[in-house]
């Protein structure tokens, strides 16, 4: 039988990815103690690893597929197809953003204030090249973490650090001074692997169904019931992906009408279709929109 070798991120991403393939029809069973998590399809074999690494592991073929950020892909200079981009996170399901920060009080305003100075980072390849580019020579220490205490604590003049919200580097008395790079998660493969007709199919078809799933997210479902006098005025009330669809009862001059809209929007639209003379509202939850 043929088996794709997937990589699920492990750390801020891990939870968020399970879920993700949960709603997308793929149920991984994780043990504390174990690297290699069970999952409900023969076809797929699942492996643990951190999401700094998975690039190199996909590039080399150890891995087929799987998810992680494109800051570290661009950090390991990995040579691997992506896939598809899966916008999502724990908090904003926005891009995370690498940027550049110094203590509040310094008198660094500029990129180009950094000449000479110390800079930590995780991300210390990527660094290295933007400041080259930049003409810019600056001395840069690799992070193991607490980066924003390394210049709290004057150990650098300045961080390059990955933020969403930027509430961590202002707690800790920081500021932003150039945004160096925003980066977002994807579903990568082995160039190899990709050839492969089969792997192929199988790691397109997985990045078809997480999209999907990725777009449902925020959206609902709504069906209705609305007499024959009350249809028009109803319909021009509906935001729609596409026209929502209408379906005549049986035996009655009354229609059925559903329509898939932003959750958001529900709160202030059930109340107007009521008063438009809308019945039996259902809003459900979509697993999936492709």
């Amino acid at each position: 039988m043929n088996v794709l070798k997937l990589g699920i991120p492990k750390g801020s991403l891990e939870k968020a990815t399970i879920e993700l393939f949960e709603k997308s029809g793929w149920k991984i069973k994780l043990s504390s103690r174990n690297y290699f998590p069970e999952i409900d399809d023969p076809e797929l074999s699942c492996s643990i690893c951190r999401p700094q690494e998975m690039s190199r592991y996909i590039e080399r073929g150890v891995l087929d597929a799987g998810i992680t950020g494109l800051d570290w892909t661009l950090e390991n200079e990995s040579q691997v197809v992506v896939v598809a981009d899966l916008v999502y996170s724990k908090v904003s399901r926005k891009p995370t953003r690498w940027v550049i920060a110094v203590p509040g009080d310094s008198e660094i305003k500029t990129v180009a204030d950094l000449r000479g100075k110390k800079i930590s980072t995780e991300l210390v390849n990527y660094t290295k090249k933007f400041f080259a580019q930049q003409g810019i020579e600056v001395e840069i220490e690799f992070s193991w973490g607490a980066t924003e205490a390394k210049v709290v604590s004057k150990l650098a003049d300045a961080i390059v650090e990955v933020t969403e919200t930027e509430s961590t580097i202002r707690a800790h008395g920081l500021k932003v001074i150039h945004e160096m790079l925003r980066s977002n998660t994807q579903f990568i493969a082995n160039r190899e692997a990709w050839a492969d007709p089969w792997k192929r199919e199988k790691i397109e078809n997985i990045a078809v169904l997480l999209q999907g799933a990725l777009r449902a997210d925020n959206i609902v479902g709504l069906k209705m019931n609305i007499s024959k006098e009350n249809l028009e005025a109803v319909i021009a009330l509906l935001p729609s992906m596409n026209a929502p669809t209408v379906a005549h009862l049986y035996q009655k001059e009354w229609y059925s009408v559903e329509t898939v809209i932003s959750e958001h929007e529900v709160r202030d639209l059930v109340p107007r279709l009521i008063k438009s003379g809308a019945e039996g509202i259902i809003e459900y939850s979509l697993n999936k929109v492709i």
